[in-house]
C-alpha cells in the first residue's frame, strides 16, 4: 500500500519559518512522506529561509517576476501547482497564513478535490484593507480548508463565529514560537561586522522593519519623522533597518532616512534577525511574525498598524498598537524606553510544539 503523500506549499520567507517545524515533524517517518513545493513568489528571501533550516525543495515553480500584482501571482499559483497534484495525488495539500501563495495553492486544491490544510488559520483583523491582500486571503483559504490549525483559542472563536465546523478546527500554538525556540537553542550566530559594530556601541538601541502596502506613501514618511524625532530624543540611540527590497519601501528609505545613527541592511538571514531583535531595547515594527516573536524575545514592540489580527500579544504588555501617526509611535516609545527591558513572558502563541500537534491532527484525519 502506497504511503500517503502530504504536499506542502511555501512561497515567501515567513512561510518557510513557519512551515520548518511541520515539515521536520512530518519528515522522520516511514508511515507517509511530504513534498515540498516551493512557488518563490519571493525568490531570494524564500531561498535564505530554506537553507537556514536545511529545507530542499522537490518542486520549484519560479512564479516571481519584477513588478508582479498578487493576481498574477494567484494566477499562476493555479495554474502551475495542477500539474503537481495530478502527478503526485497528495493526501492532503498543507498551506500556511495569508499570501496569495497559500490562496492560490488551496484554490487549485480546492479545484482538484484535494483536502486543504491551514496552518495559522483564524487570525482576522475584521478590516478586508488591513492588511491588504492578507485579510481576504486568509478569510478565503478557511472556506474551502478541510483543516484548520488555528495559533489560539481566540483564534478558534473567530472561525466558530463564521460558522465553520469545530471538527474541522484544532488549537495547536504557532509555529514560530517552535521556530525561535529552535533558533535560541542553536550556537552563536555569527554575525556580519556592520551588526557587530551596532550591537558594541552603547546606549539604548532599536530594530525597525516596515513593509505594508497599506503604509506605503505618506504613512511611511510619518513613521520616517517618528523615527527621526526619537533619536533626537535619545542622543545615544541607535537603530538598525534591514530594508525590504520592495521600492515603495527602499526608495523613501533611501531619501529620508540617511542619518548617523541609523545602520540600514540589506534583508536579515532570520538567525540574524531574531539575534538583533533580542539584543535591542525597542522594535518598531508592521510585521505580524514580529507581533508573534517578541514574547518569546522578551523585547517590546510598537506595532505600526493600525488594527491586529493578534491581539493576543497585547495582553502581555509587551506591545502596543500605534498605527503610522507619528504622536502616537513617540508616546509607546517613550513609554517602553522608560521601563526598561522586560525579560521574556509566556508567550500567547504556544509552547514550541505546535508542529508536532499539527502533523497528529493530520494523521487522525487521514485515518
Amino acid at each position: 500500500m502506497a504511503r500517503p503523500n502530504i504536499l506542502v506549499v511555501i512561497g515567501t520567507r515567513p512561510e518557510v519559518v513557519k512551515m520548518a517545524p511541520v515539515v521536520a515533524a512530518l519528515r522522520p517517518s516511514q508511515r507517509w512522506r511530504a513534498t515540498v513545493v516551493g512557488t518563490a513568489q519571493h525568490r531570494g528571501l524564500m531561498d535564505q529561509m530554506l537553507e537556514t533550516f536545511g529545507l530542499k525543495l522537490d518542486y520549484d515553480l519560479d512564479l516571481m517576476r519584477r513588478g508582479q500584482t498578487p493576481a498574477q501571482v494567484l494566477s499562476r499559483t493555479v495554474e502551475r501547482l495542477a500539474p503537481v497534484l495530478r502527478r503526485e495525488k497528495p493526501a492532503l495539500v498543507l498551506v500556511q497564513g495569508d499570501t496569495t501563495t497559500a490562496l492560490g495553492a488551496a484554490l487549485c486544491s480546492f479545484y482538484q478535490r484535494v483536502p486543504v490544510g491551514h496552518v495559522e488559520a483564524g487570525l482576522r483583523s475584521f478590516d478586508l484593507m488591513r492588511p491588504f491582500p492578507e485579510e481576504g486571503n486568509r478569510v478565503l483559504i478557511d472556506r474551502v480548508a478541510d483543516l484548520m490549525f488555528a495559533p489560539t483559542r481566540e483564534s478558534r472563536a473567530n472561525l466558530l463565529a463564521e460558522g465553520l465546523l469545530a471538527r474541522k478546527i484544532c488549537v495547536t500554538g504557532n509555529t514560530v514560537v517552535d521556530a525561535v525556540q529552535w533558533l535560541l537553542k542553536r550556537k552563536p550566530v555569527c554575525l556580519p561586522v556592520p551588526l557587530e559594530r551596532f550591537l558594541a556601541c552603547a546606549g539604548p538601541k532599536a530594530i525597525m522593519t516596515m513593509h505594508r502596502r497599506e503604509s506605503f506613501g505618506a504613512p511611511v514618511r510619518e513613521v520616517f519623522a517618528a523615527v527621526k524625532q526619537l533619536l533626537g530624543e535619545y542622543p545615544r540611540m541607535r537603530l538598525i533597518y534591514p530594508v525590504h527590497p520592495n521600492p515603495n519601501v527602499r526608495g523613501p528609505v533611501e531619501k529620508y532616512l540617511a542619518h548617523p545613527r541609523i545602520l540600514l541592511t540589506p534583508p536579515m538571514s532570520y538567525p540574524e534577525f531574531i539575534h538583533m531583535a533580542k539584543a535591542c531595547d525597542l522594535i518598531l515594527s508592521d510585521s505580524g511574525g514580529v507581533q508573534e516573536e517578541a514574547p518569546s524575545l522578551g523585547v517590546p514592540v510598537v506595532i505600526l498598524r493600525e488594527v491586529t489580527e493578534r491581539p493576543e500579544v497585547l495582553r502581555t504588555g509587551l506591545a502596543v498598537l500605534a498605527g503610522t501617526d507619528q504622536a502616537r509611535i513617540m508616546r509607546a516609545a517613550r513609554r517602553f524606553l522608560a521601563q526598561g527591558r522586560r525579560r521574556a513572558v509566556r508567550s500567547p502563541f504556544g509552547d514550541g510544539h505546535a508542529g508536532r500537534r499539527i502533523v497528529k491532527r493530520i494523521l487522525d484525519f487521514l485515518g
